[in-house]
């Protein structure tokens, strides 16, 4: 046990306790930042089951620096690296090292910023931050909340979609519900489908508008399915742009889609948690125009404005909007309260100042900075797509707007069924090696590979060292002869 005049809590009398933890923590942390070669260790999930299992949490404490230095084997030696360049597989980004130096201020001072009280001038930079990210969008009289990330935020955004809904529409709440309908692409994100459950809407809530078979929604067919949609009675809830598909990154045409929407009076959200990079790009701001005319935003700062996790944000056009939301509570946000208590908008209560990571971020690099990073992931997707185009052993499935590449390993003397079953098989191997992670989706009831490019400092080499790699491994895979099976490519 620690001796009991070390101090155990942060505060004054710890200070100097605290700086010396400081230093042994990032100390540590920036040797395994310095000394990683590649992005996982390879280690199977048995072993380090058996590692976790091995500590013992009952038993007397071992003291604050042995308890840092122990996670050293821990955790950090078999952590996930997303600033290592063979890491490729999901829309996980390095950190800005501004904001990294602000989540250990947010995290030191703790603060809370559901209310005023909690939190005086944080409650104030995020409202900035707020403000900020809404003149971007362009919403001249917009408002929003930081999130947890783009799930919260588009269940919050349908939660005001459906509150917004059921006020012009006359009728018993009860009768109402159950008529209510959710337009999105097959592409859009499954939190569209979870917040339709959560809110006990009917089975059939949500309404597939097909797309241009790229990916990207079809305004015209939203059209002819919102008319649809009022000649059964059913009631258009919100239609759910998406402007950077998960697996496509590919951009719904916000501007038609807005037009259909206020053709029908309908709520437009538009799921910007990947594409919201592009509010900031100096080249490419006009693949997101007309996002202005949506009525909630969803935009995540942890994927395209390269944050910690977590930092995300629910937009709205109009501030009032997210007075459906509100609750009160005497304690917290009493109805005459003259504060700015963010509780009032947001669908949690304690909630870290993660708007202090982006602001941080902001005066260190500036905002046109973090838009030439974004720029940069996806000018190298565009010339690996072209690599992977011109490559015999590779398959294209597609181009990207923004940083995603879908591919299949297609060896020489192979069929389209061997190539739809390699790729689970090609996925493993990288995995358990640690050499490289890539990740494996369906499209077009295909199994492919994917790239998701996120680390402004990938090269294109880099990337072709990967590509050797699924090349390789592809190779032996096939060569082994073990059966493989599609079954087994879509498990």
């Amino acid at each position: 046990m620690e001796p009991s005049h070390v101090h155990e809590l942060l505060n004054g009398s710890s200070a100097a306790d605290y700086a010396d933890l400081l230093e042994t923590t990032t100390g540590m942390l920036a040797a395994r930042f310095a000394g990683v070669s590649q992005p996982f260790s390879g280690a199977s999930r048995q072993e380090l089951q058996r590692l976790v299992d091995a500590t013992d949490l009952d038993g007397d404490g071992i003291g604050s620096e042995k308890a840092i230095r122990e996670l050293d084997g821990l955790f950090l030696e078999h952590a996930v690296w997303f600033h290592d360049p063979a890491y490729v597989a999901h829309l996980n980004c390095p950190v800005a090292l501004p904001a990294v130096a602000a989540e250990a201020v947010l995290a030191a001072v703790n603060t809370s910023v559901d209310t005023y009280d909690q939190s005086t001038v944080g409650t104030l930079i995020e409202r900035r931050i707020v403000d900020w990210t809404a003149a971007r969008i362009g919403f001249a009289h917009g408002d929003g909340v930081f999130t947890s990330g783009g799930t919260q935020s588009n269940l919050h955004a349908m939660l005001l979609a459906r509150e917004w809904t059921l006020a012009r529409h006359d009728g018993e709440r009860a009768d109402l519900l159950p008529r209510l309908n959710i337009l999105a692409t097959a592409s859009s994100h499954f939190s569209v489908d979870k917040a339709a459950l959560l809110f006990g809407l009917a089975d059939d809530a949500v309404v597939t508008v097909p797309d241009d078979g790229e990916g990207r929604m079809d305004a015209t067919a939203l059209r002819a399915t919102l008319g649809a949609i009022r000649r059964a009675g059913r009631i258009p809830m919100a239609i759910v742009a998406t402007a950077g598909t998960t697996d496509r990154g590919v951009i719904d045409p916000v501007a038609s889609i807005a037009d259909a929407a206020d053709a029908h009076g309908v709520w437009l959200h538009v799921d910007a948690a990947y594409g919201c990079g592009l509010l900031v790009s100096p080249t490419r701001r006009d693949l997101i125009d007309g996002i202005e005319r949506a009525r909630s935003v969803t935009v995540d700062f942890h994927k395209s404005f390269f944050q910690p996790v977590s930092s995300s944000a629910i937009m709205v056009r109009d501030a009032v909007d997210l007075a459906a939301g509100a609750w009160h509570a005497d304690y917290l946000n009493p109805v005459a309260n003259a504060e700015p208590n963010q509780v009032d908008k947001s669908l949690q209560t304690t909630r870290r100042f993660d708007a202090l990571k982006l602001w941080t971020t902001l005066r260190a690099l500036g905002a046109v900075r973090v838009g030439e990073l974004f720029d940069r992931v996806v000018d190298l997707t565009a010339a690996v797509h072209d690599e992977i185009a011109r490559d015999p052993e590779l398959e294209l499935v597609g181009r990207s707007q923004l940083s995603t590449v879908l591919f299949r390993a297609i060896p020489e003397g192979t069929d389209a069924a061997t190539h739809d079953a390699l790729v689970p098989r090609v996925r493993r191997v990288l995995f358990d090696s640690g050499r490289a992670l890539v990740a494996k989706t369906v499209i077009d009831g295909r199994p492919c590979l994917k790239l998701t490019l996120l680390n402004p400092e990938t090269t294109l080499d880099d990337i072709r060292a990967v590509l050797a790699l699924v090349k390789d491994t592809a190779l032996t895979l096939a060569g082994i002869g073990d059966e493989l099976t599609t079954t087994e490519a879509r498990a």
